[in-house]
């Protein structure tokens, strides 16, 4: 074993109470703002909805129980190239399992994750086929989480990408699948195109793909791929417009106030889950949700876990051409929420796989786990 190997460190969540006393005390003591009446989500997040749910993270939500939920599998701590990587590492009792990365995306964590690590690393306890078993291997995001702080600015995809693949070298795999979403799915084709000679496979949903200015792109796209591309244009994008410009500015108030962090989180699970019309709780546990919020909150990543999108938009500008086809083969699965095109993924991705769902929103680990596994296994069978 390397000196870098021995860098390896076993970790466990371990949040002083004092934090946990902390945070109620502040969602006890917030400063509630005045709503119009009768314009229900149109404009944000509702007060009536928003305290009763700030109610049940004070008083009802149990940090420890989901802290032990989330200790209940190895984690581990290494540096590479300055920057800190925090990961779950769940190897399966399957001998022959093939490894594989799960990347989450923003506002999300490893807690994304939870439902998909039984039925991926050990399908013969979940009524699956041996045959289809992976060793696990799910990082925090430089910026997010415990994989903090920030090494310094320029922590974009490619960066992140390279540091991964350093990762799995570092743990002696030597070929491996990444699946990924959101953020994630930036950042698995962007290691496919770094280690083409250890990555097998890149599988992604809500993957975004973009015209790129090239006469007749726009011709011909079904009814389908109109309403998507409409969709995409008419995007609520304030978040991200608030993350790529103002991130640092952004972060105060995040960073001060539960409540705050609360609200930006949770209008994400509204807007993105199936159906949009419902409440989160509808599509994704409350609990749960509640996890994701707290693991932002407690890790105080509000800012950092921003300045991906700074990286990608504001320092280096919205650019719609890739760097390149990935050459390694690529599943996409789709699910109802999502904005993708096929004609404009396989410009910049060598798909070969393609599957399009009839439910389930952006956070599919969350919303349609099982859904997710089926997928990943048929698509991860063909390249083994």
């Amino acid at each position: 074993m390397t000196n870098e190997q021995h860098d390896v460190r076993p970790f466990r969540i371990e949040i002083p109470q004092e934090q946990l006393d902390d945070l109620r005390s502040r969602l006890a003591g917030t400063r509630w703002p005045d709503e119009l009446p009768g314009v229900g989500w149109s404009r944000g997040v509702p007060v009536g909805y928003l305290k009763d749910l700030a109610e049940h993270w004070r008083a009802g939500y149990d940090w420890r129980a989901h802290e032990a939920e989330l200790n209940a599998h190895p984690q581990f701590v290494t540096a590479i190239d300055g920057q800190n990587i925090h990961f779950l590492h769940v190897r399966s009792p399957e001998p022959g399992a093939t490894p594989l990365v799960l990347l989450h995306g923003w506002p999300g964590g490893v807690v994304d994750f939870l439902d998909v690590i039984g039925p991926l690393s050990d399908p013969r306890s979940h009524g699956g086929d041996p045959a289809d078993a992976f060793h696990l291997v799910i990082p925090s995001l430089p910026g997010f989480g415990f994989s903090t702080p920030l090494a310094g600015p320029g922590m974009n995809v490619a960066r992140m990408a390279g540091l991964l693949a350093q990762l799995m070298a570092r743990l002696g795999y030597d070929g491996y699948g990444v699946q990924g979403y959101d953020a994630g799915a930036w950042v698995g084709p962007a290691m496919g195109k770094q280690d083409p000679d250890h990555v097998i496979g890149v599988h992604v949903n809500a993957l975004l793909a973009f015209p790129a200015g090239i006469d007749g792109e726009m011709d011909g796209l079904t009814e389908v791929e109109q309403r998507r591309w409409e969709a995409m244009q008419n995007f609520n994008d304030g978040y991200l417009q608030c993350n790529s410009k103002r991130p640092q500015t952004v972060g105060y108030g995040l960073h001060d106030s539960p409540v705050g962090q609360l609200a930006w989180i949770v209008e994400k699970f509204k807007e993105l889950t199936d159906p949009p019309e419902g409440l989160p709780e509808e599509s994704v546990d409350r609990d749960r949700m509640l996890t994701d919020v707290s693991l932002y909150w407690l890790t105080g990543t509000a800012t950092s876990a921003a300045q991906i999108y700074y990286e990608e938009i504001s320092a280096a500008g919205w650019i719609a051409e890739p760097a390149g086809k990935g050459e390694v083969p690529t599943g996409v699965l789709v699910s109802t929420h999502d904005v993708t095109i096929r004609r404009w993924a396989e410009r910049d991705h060598d798909i070969v796989h393609w599957t399009e769902l009839e439910k389930g929103g952006h956070f599919l680990a969350m919303e349609e786990p099982e859904a997710l596994v089926e997928d990943v296994r048929t698509f991860f069978r063909t390249l083994r």
